[in-house]
């Protein structure tokens, strides 16, 4: 038996993205429960005091192709956006909001494939707008709430507490207390969860 575990995710990271396509077939077949973690990806580098392999000219070239060739792998659609970098600090936000509403995964699903799918500018309020109706949410009522005082300190706090536990980048899982970083150490977070 698989016991669940964490996954620590930012919409900004294709990687994370890769693996929440993964997570959503290994859930299906398995039955498995992985617990979604919203972090701030950029407050969590700036805490390790770390930069981004995507503001890097040479690792962002490589990090296009490499994940083009991980979703043709996983037969995954995927499209590198092009208005990246996405702000995705309201996004990660709303997953607090959309938590408290029982539409966590429909939304965490909605965002992903907005952003690394359909390739739509999640810069822009009227884009978010029309994805959040599509969710049956009021986008002014869900935006008033994602800045409230709570949920910003609520997403300040497990960034915090990912950093304390060492996490530093996206995605991790961590199973036993052990950390498994990128998309590509889920076998390895499984095998964990199966001991």
């Amino acid at each position: 038996m698989i016991k669940p575990f964490d996954f620590y995710f930012d919409f900004i990271s294709p990687y994370s993205f890769l693996a929440h396509k993964e997570i959503s077939k290994i859930e299906k077949n398995t039955g498995v429960k992985i617990r979604y973690n919203p972090i701030l990806l950029g407050g969590l580098h700036n805490l390790h005091g770390i930069k981004a392999p995507a503001f890097i000219p040479a690792k962002a070239k490589h990090m296009i192709r490499d994940c083009k060739l991980i979703a043709e792998r996983n037969k995954t659609k995927f499209k590198f956006n092009s208005y990246f970098p996405i702000r995705s600090l309201n996004l990660m936000r709303g997953v607090l909001v959309a938590e408290e509403d029982n539409i966590k995964s429909y939304y965490i699903d909605s965002i992903f494939n907005t952003i690394w799918q359909d390739g739509l500018n999640m810069n822009d309020e009227i884009v978010i707008q029309k994805v959040l109706k599509n969710l049956n949410v009021n986008p002014k009522t869900f935006a008033l709430r994602s800045t409230s005082s709570s949920i910003k300190d609520s997403l300040r706090k497990k960034t915090s507490e990912a950093f304390s536990k060492g996490i530093f980048g996206a995605p991790t899982f961590v199973v036993n207390n052990k950390i498994f970083w990128g998309q590509d150490r889920i076998e390895f977070a499984l095998k964990e969860a199966s001991k």
